[in-house]
């Protein structure tokens, strides 16, 4: 229903901005259709390699690696796969859902979507480019620290309310 709803307010929201200035949201929709196209295979590249790693590996060793009973292991050992792989944020949402239903638990899934959107080692010589090596150090070492805060701090949540 959702979906339904976004599409719905999309094209209303489209259908206004061409009747204001046609050439402006023309140029939008190529400039959002070729960011799209140019995303595409970074996508379906990690969807791939997340298919294939979740085909390959049994639900019990996932559970045993990223597991409740992994405890603080699998917080540290997801933030450290998730400091190491990138993927946009949309696609860490669903890899946690789809290692939730395979048996890994809630405080390493999100130690793990924390470090994926928060931290980026692949992207560390950029970002040093434009805030300096230091700066761009102290970042990513807070950022991987609070994402492993958050995965203790959900494993206490989880303990209080279940």
């Amino acid at each position: 229903m959702t979906s339904l709803i976004l599409y719905l307010a999309t094209a209303i929201l489209y259908v206004f901005s061409y009747s204001k200035d046609r050439d402006k949201t023309r140029q939008a929709f190529l400039k959002g259709w070729k960011s799209l196209t140019n995303m595409m295979p970074q996508f379906l590249g990690i969807i791939i390699v997340v298919g294939v790693t979740l085909a390959l590996l049994k639900p019990e060793t996932i559970s045993s690696l990223l597991g409740s009973n992994s405890g603080a292991f699998g917080v540290v050992l997801s933030a450290i796969i998730g400091s190491i792989v990138m993927m946009p944020t949309f696609v860490a949402f669903s890899t946690g859902s789809m290692l939730l239903n395979t048996g890994a638990g809630l405080p390493q899934v999100a130690a793990l979507i924390s470090t994926l959107t928060l931290i980026g080692v692949v992207t560390i010589p950029m970002e040093a480019k434009y805030i300096g090596r230091k700066a761009t150090l102290y970042r990513n070492l807070v950022a991987f620290f609070f994402s492993i805060l958050v995965g203790f701090v959900i494993e206490k949540v989880v303990e209080i309310l279940w």
